[in-house]
């Protein structure tokens, strides 16, 4: 598959992280989300609901920004997967979260995760089972 929908740059407030002043005062977390899929049918019909809607994929991933902290950003990418594998039309996603407020004590630009995972991939499989395009999967 060689379609792929980008979200780039999404910029949510959320209070993950280890450290109890990471979960009272929150920082920024920022995502790129790349989500591969066969265009073809939304290029022919053009119409959006034979494609992945960006701004309600970009409003599911920032529920789970601002939503139930969690410890690590490899818990958070693994959360936001699974919101980009529940759309059915989706063959593979791969989700990079920034961290780049992160407790670091030397001068940095950026810390940040990246997994992928494909439908069939066991762990993509568990990440959303009986999810459908509308449902946002698990979070």
């Amino acid at each position: 598959m060689t379609d792929r929908i980008t979200l780039t740059g999404l910029r949510a407030h959320g209070r993950h992280g280890v450290y109890d002043f990471e979960r009272e005062r929150g920082q920024d977390f920022v995502v790129d989300a790349v989500l591969e899929l066969d265009l073809a049918p939304a290029a022919r019909s053009d119409d959006v609901a034979d494609t992945v809607h960006y701004g309600e994929l970009a409003d599911r991933l920032v529920a789970v920004l601002t939503g139930e902290p969690v410890n690590l950003i490899e818990t958070l990418a693994d959360r936001l997967l699974a919101i980009c594998l529940a759309d059915p039309r989706v063959t593979r996603a791969t989700v990079t979260v920034h961290k780049p407020e992160a407790p670091v004590p030397h001068a940095f630009t950026d810390v940040a995760v990246t997994m992928a995972r494909t439908r069939s991939d066991p762990a993509g499989a568990a990440l959303c089972p009986g999810a459908t395009a509308g449902d946002g999967g698990a979070a």
